[in-house]
């Protein structure tokens, strides 16, 4: 089975009939698409819209989780290689032919440039606040090593749910890419 097309018909308690009516699609085309044929373009949307779900719901599509574990994990490079945990997972997103694969990627890319973008603020703006507050202890030092341990926290928080339940623990609803 390529897509979830009958599954979501089931329980949405329609016939192929219904289902046909209510997409317009004919029954043929609905048959061809239950038996596996491939979903795509007018069809999918037609079909999501009817069956009330996300377009990416209906379609059957396997996730590397290899792939997708690198990805993930190749974003600890941020400590030898500047800028490292958004290069790295960027060419190892970008030359996935897994569609799926890439859009994990492209969620675990989304936190390193935010993360990066916050880190970037927070030090440059550091040497003011302990100025401003006449603190003698290294701020910026204690500020980067939290940070650092934030971004190796959801890296391994994210490994360890993509091991047990094949998707990220981590996501941010800004969506950069």
């Amino acid at each position: 089975m390529k897509n979830k097309v009958r599954f979501y018909r089931e329980k949405n308690n329609l016939t192929q009939t219904v289902l046909a009516e209510k997409s317009g699609l004919s029954l043929r085309t609905i048959q061809r698409i239950e038996n596996g044929s491939e979903l795509k373009g007018y069809t999918l949307e037609s079909l999501a819209k009817t069956l009330n779900v996300k377009p990416d719901n209906l379609i059957n599509e396997k996730i590397d989780l290899e792939k997708v574990k690198i990805i993930n994990i190749s974003t600890l490079s941020f400590c030898i290689i500047p800028f490292g945990n958004i290069i790295l997972p960027a060419i190892l997103t970008f030359k996935s032919k897994n569609e799926k694969t890439k859009s994990i990627g492209k969620d675990i890319l989304n936190i390193q440039i935010i993360w990066t973008i916050i880190t970037s603020i927070l030090l440059i703006i550091c040497p003011f606040i302990q100025n401003w507050l006449q603190i003698n202890i290294p701020l910026l030092i204690i500020i980067l090593i939290a940070l650092i341990c934030i971004n190796i926290f959801i890296v391994f928080k994210n490994s360890i749910s993509l091991t047990n339940n094949s998707e990220l623990y981590i996501i941010l609803k800004i969506k950069l890419l």
